[in-house]
């Protein structure tokens, strides 16, 4: 199944935080059976996941990839739409994990390749691996870097 990761909320996106099913976890931390998506207005395009798990939680920084990532297309795996229960690509909300690398060349990336799919009806969510992964990486730059010097 094609998914269009669009930046546009639907009428089953919730205003107020609301805890949504990841059965599976994420890879690393599969104990983390959910999560809210928590908004800060003037952190837009970003977004934290906030992960539950048996005694704490985690925060992860996402961002919806659609119209921040040029010629982002998701096909599902048969099996992972299944299991999402999505009928319809416009129920699908896409999740990319970002990633910071602090230093002298501090980069942010996302995660293409697997990105947790919810489906905005029922709240349930899977991080799922791309049935067309090999068009991206699980570590692509956020913001391309413009200062490469010019040689003369």
């Amino acid at each position: 199944m094609k998914v269009s990761p669009d930046l546009y909320p639907s009428e089953h996106d919730a205003a107020n935080p609301q805890r949504l099913r990841l059965p599976d976890g994420i890879v690393g931390f599969e104990d983390y059976k959910s999560f809210e998506l928590l908004g800060v207005p003037d952190q837009f395009p970003f977004l934290w996941m906030r992960l539950h798990g048996p005694t704490d939680t985690l925060d992860f920084v996402v961002i919806e990839p659609g119209g921040l990532i040029p010629d982002y297309e998701l096909e599902l795996f048969d099996e992972d739409a299944a299991a999402l229960g999505l009928a319809d690509s416009n129920d699908a909300m896409v999740l990319t994990i970002v990633t910071v690398r602090h230093g002298s060349n501090a980069t942010a990336t996302v995660n293409l390749v697997g990105p947790v799919v919810v489906n905005r009806r029922t709240g349930l969510a899977r991080q799922c691996i791309l049935a067309n992964y090999a068009r991206y990486s699980a570590h692509h730059p956020l913001v391309e870097n413009s200062t490469a010097e010019t040689q003369t």
